[in-house]
């Protein structure tokens, strides 16, 4: 009954992850729209239905489930294009440009340099109503052309500034759109995002069994609606970040610690945010990790350097500034108590607290409490508008089975989804409530207690208990 339960659910899961990408319009259509939250809380809903039912499934079955599950709900996040993000349009114009022999950093996607470049599935003819040029469809962005003034049509968001990746997604643009014609438009990258998914299922059971440890605890990973929707669907290139760090900690976890610093230099090669990752990697052996991680990034972008200079740092710094991150405005959770740069010195002190915590407490042959405690912090703290930052926790909560954890990539998800600041940052209070109280249920009775005495010492204090004693 547990296998038939576990498939069912699956079924159901993968048709709901279907109609979310096939039936629902892309979300900048009605941003008011309940339709993509409320399917999404029925996505997360049968997930952890299913989830709960295949620990029933026991012996090889179990596996089976988890692997198949995960194929399945991937191909059905493969039914349409891209419906909560257009990153994948710079994707592909980045790989476009570098397949003619133009370095990604040199030009923006508005210059006319690069017109005879511009695909018809990206660059959309513009369309004249009441003598105005306009562009059609939510997905299309309407900018103009730098020097000419001429309006341009594109799925490519910030048409008129460079490229904000790293060289080792540059690498990866550049060799998928080299195995398909330009007239492909978000399918390969998609089709990567389901290798990438399916092979970190497969990469956490392996790592799973070796520790001794269930293996089904991978579909937490391999049926989790983030993944599917942020990995295959928006084909966010973080999947390669998040199976690299996978990667990496699996290396130094045992011993190998100049292949694990290699590693996490190509994740960070990747994406940047996967820094993040690092101390809880340096508490054994830091110098081989450290030396080996700067030498990949650094040699990663040498040819980009070569070709670019300075231009290699792309829209980074403007990035950060349209965020909100240079002002402190955009930590939710900081900016009502502690507004402007206040917010900012705030977050990056609770950031150094426990990344030094993490560097020091640490197990060198176990490091994945640590991952998991300094990603899951650093999302809560700064609670990024990306729900998909947060695919490099996913890996974290299998290898601890810390279940809890999932709460954060589920409230980021709330802040993509519904608008205004008050039910972001409920859901992020939620979800930080959520681990803390999983965190304690799981310690030691001695812990626990410990917890209990600094819970109960200031309400005693504010509110001490009137004994007969005292009343007489």
């Amino acid at each position: 009954m547990r296998v038939v339960g576990t498939i069912v659910l699956l079924v159901a899961l993968a048709g709901t992850t279907a109609v979310s990408v096939v039936a629902l319009p892309f979300y900048g259509d009605d941003p008011g729209s309940p339709a993509l939250p409320l399917l999404t809380l029925a996505l997360w809903g049968l997930f952890a239905a299913a989830a709960w039912c295949v620990f029933g499934v026991r012996g090889r079955a179990g596996v089976v489930l988890v692997l198949v599950g995960t194929a399945v709900i991937g191909a059905a996040a493969l039914a349409g294009p891209p419906n909560t993000s257009t990153d994948s349009a710079r994707y592909a114009w980045d790989g476009i440009v570098q397949n003619a022999g133009i370095s990604p950093y040199d030009y923006v996607p508005a210059d006319p340099a690069l017109r005879e470049l511009r695909p018809e599935w990206l660059f959309p003819s513009p369309t004249l109503e009441d003598g105005k040029a306009t562009c059609p469809g939510a997905k299309i962005m309407k900018f103009e052309e730098l020097g000419t003034g001429e309006v341009i049509c594109s799925a490519i968001n910030r048409l008129p500034v460079p490229t904000i990746y790293p060289p080792l997604a540059e690498l990866t643009f550049a060799g998928v759109r080299a195995l398909v014609p330009v007239t492909a438009e978000f399918w390969p990258m998609q089709v990567l995002g389901l290798l990438g998914m399916l092979g970190v299922t497969a990469l956490l059971v392996v790592l799973l069994r070796r520790r001794g440890l269930d293996p089904r605890w991978a579909a937490l990973w391999g049926w989790c609606p983030l993944v599917a929707t942020e990995a295959v669907t928006n084909s966010h290139i973080d999947i390669l970040g998040a199976l690299l760090l996978v990667v990496a900690t699996a290396l130094v976890a045992s011993g190998r610690d100049w292949r694990g610093g290699i590693a996490l230099g190509a994740a960070i090669g990747t994406k940047l945010i996967p820094v993040i990752g690092a101390p809880a990697l340096l508490r054994g052996r830091p110098v081989p990790v450290i030396v080996a991680a700067v030498a990949t990034f650094a040699v990663l972008y040498v040819p980009y350097v070569i070709a670019s200079g300075i231009e290699v740092v792309g829209y980074l710094p403007g990035y950060l500034s349209e965020e909100g991150y240079g002002t402190g405005d955009r930590f939710v959770l900081l900016s009502p108590y502690l507004p402007g740069l206040s917010g900012l010195v705030a977050a990056g002190i609770l950031l150094l607290v426990v990344a030094v915590l993490v560097w020091r407490l640490a197990d060198p042959a176990d490091p994945w409490l640590g991952q998991l405690v300094m990603i899951g912090a650093t999302l809560a703290i700064v609670a990024p508008r990306y729900p998909w930052y947060a695919l490099l926790v996913v890996p974290m909560v299998v290898m601890t089975r810390r279940w809890e954890w999932l709460a954060i990539p589920a409230a980021l998800s709330v802040r993509l989804l519904i608008y205004g600041a008050q039910p972001v940052r409920l859901a992020m209070t939620v979800a930080i409530v959520v681990v803390v109280i999983g965190t304690v249920r799981r310690a030691d009775p001695q812990t626990r207690a410990l917890w209990k005495s600094l819970v109960n010492r200031p309400i005693a204090t504010l509110f001490p208990r009137r004994t007969v004693a005292a009343e007489k």
